[in-house]
């Protein structure tokens, strides 16, 4: 009744029929699956690969890290401060000579092992970094706890290198592979102590693939001939900091708006952030000339810029004997054109500070106080001077965010950002020519205005906090030590695309003009965006959303 269905076949060959012809063709077929579904069985028994390749893909939830030695498993959030040595080693290690995080060279042995560390630390955790070592090491595990691998082993019998996290000039770890690395970072973990390594991975974008980036900050584009200033990253002395994850930071704020707020260092800040993100998903422009908003239409996440140079009320109607057009700064009245905007937004990245250099009164409960650059009458003594003033602006911008009947979100502070004029001052020949990666212990040069400046700021962060009345959070980046090392990541001369422009000392020493406080892009600054995700991540992953 029924035709046999058939399958066309190449000319030549006989039509093949669409069922089997016998029943032992279907036995055979049966046996021949059911071997090979035992044999598949076996396989995975022995050597299971799921979790390894979701370890792959996604990183390790779940606080636990294989150490592919004989299956070993270490679970981090019950065995803090041991230093682990990872087997997951390249099969042919780098021949490369290694660099400490002081640029010095380390002399290796014949065996390819470091022979000695460097004796002269990056920053004060006293912990120095090689740029390649034939292993990965993780100190975010430490004291005295040995895992058996050939190279800890090998390291062992070394006498001149120690692998345990309490000797203080034991060689740093180099950064870990991305799947291991994000598994590491320890939510405890003090971010902002520890050393700088150079990457020779590089930076994750470059200025030819940003099309945001302020001109004076394009160093590379403004024929600066130098490139390692953007390889160095940092690394916490006892967890490890991913590079920033652009698809992780969209999908951590989905839904969300960051509002970067201050003056021209903030907007240093933003734009790096935009060109890490610009790297996944180019946004849509959806600013104005009071705010600057970007939009990720995958995500719906918000970009924000405000510029707000003191983060306090400004006016520059007269007052008492300070006359028109003179600036009077309101110490003790949020600025209202970011404050207007505040219950809108869920995460806040707030910094400022250098314009308190810049001429100003100094204004409290409408009573002039003090000024900058300014003070006519000399009869008068001055209450506070511009370091009094910046900690008691920062106390009242972050009180009126803490204290807001309507905002719930994180605000995150970022501190004083160091500049790096050796020498004198912006306008007074202080420069940061010539310096190509950063600086070590010994070659640090201190701070006193910025020293002074980042202490003010911390003690108004403290002041705010115990004023807080509302839901939200609010977490202090404090990048200043860190970043003091850093003489290498400022534009220098190389402010302009201007063929023309000095770039060198003149005949009598004297520098040519410069930028030593803003960040070369890509440089530094994309690790303050790395810290912000991490912030952010230890807030709010696994979360659905902010708090309400």
């Amino acid at each position: 009744m029924f035709k046999a269905m058939t399958l066309a076949s190449p000319r030549g060959f006989p039509t093949m029929s669409a069922f089997p012809r016998s029943l032992s063709s279907i036995a055979v077929s049966v046996g021949g699956l059911a071997l090979f579904l035992i044999f598949a069985s076996c396989l995975l028994l022995s050597y299971p690969i799921g979790s390894t390749v979701r370890g792959y893909f996604y990183g390790d939830d779940s606080g636990k890290m294989a150490l592919w030695d004989n299956e070993t498993i270490i679970d981090t959030r019950l065995v803090d401060n041991v230093d682990l040595v990872n087997k997951n080693l390249p099969a042919n290690p780098s021949s490369k000579v290694p660099i400490s995080s002081s640029g010095q060279l380390i002399d290796s042995g014949t065996d390819g092992l470091v022979n000695e560390p460097a004796k002269v630390p990056l920053s004060s955790s006293n912990i120095t970094q090689e740029e390649e070592i034939s292993s990965y090491v993780s100190s975010n595990i430490a004291d005295n706890v040995e895992i058996a691998s050939p190279l800890s082993m090998a390291l062992k019998n070394n006498s001149d290198v120690t692998v345990t996290g309490s000797n203080p000039t034991s060689p740093a770890s180099p950064s870990l592979p991305e799947d291991v690395g994000t598994s590491l970072v320890d939510s405890g973990c003090d971010l902002y102590h520890g050393s700088w390594f150079y990457d020779s991975s590089g930076p994750s974008y470059t200025n030819n693939t940003c099309p945001i980036l302020t001109q004076m900050q394009n160093c590379q584009g403004n024929g600066r001939p130098d490139k390692e200033y953007e390889n160095w990253r940092w690394k916490p002395s006892q967890c490890d900091l991913p590079k920033f994850d652009a698809k992780k930071f969209l999908e951590l704020m989905r839904g969300k708006t960051l509002a970067f707020i201050g003056d021209s260092v903030a907007r240093n800040q933003m734009e790096s952030m935009l060109c890490l993100l610009w790297q996944v998903e180019v946004p849509k422009n959806r600013g104005n000339r009071k705010m600057q908003r970007w939009h990720f239409k995958s995500t719906s996440v918000m970009i924000v810029r405000i510029w707000s140079s003191w983060l306090v009320h400004q006016t520059t109607e007269p007052l008492d004997f300070a006359p028109e057009g003179v600036v009077k700064l309101h110490l003790d009245v949020p600025d209202n054109v970011f404050m207007e905007h505040i219950p809108t937004f869920d995460v806040v990245v707030l910094s400022s500070g250098h314009w308190f250099a810049k001429q100003s009164v100094y204004v409290l409960k409408n009573e002039i106080v003090g000024g900058q650059l300014w003070w006519p009458d000399k009869s008068r003594p001055m209450k506070i001077n511009n370091i009094e003033a910046f900690g008691i602006s920062v106390e009242t911008s972050l009180a009126a965010l803490v204290t807001h009947p309507n905002y719930t979100g994180l605000t995150i502070v970022r501190s004083f950002s160091p500049d790096h004029y050796e020498g004198g001052a912006w306008n007074t020949g202080g420069s940061c020519t010539g310096k190509v990666r950063p600086a070590s212990a010994g070659d640090l040069v201190e701070n006193g205005f910025t020293n002074i400046m980042h202490e003010k700021q911390v003690m108004g962060f403290d002041r705010a906090i115990k004023k807080a009345t509302n839901k939200s959070k609010l977490r202090l980046m404090d990048i200043t030590e860190a970043f003091g090392y850093r003489h290498d990541g400022h534009p220098g001369p190389y402010r302009s695309p201007d063929p023309n422009k000095i770039t060198q000392r003149g005949p009598d020493g004297k520098p040519p003009p410069q930028d030593c406080l803003h960040w070369c892009m890509p440089g530094p600054v994309d690790t303050w965006n790395e810290f912000v995700l991490e912030i952010i991540r230890r807030e709010f992953n696994g979360k659905e959303s902010f708090p309400s």
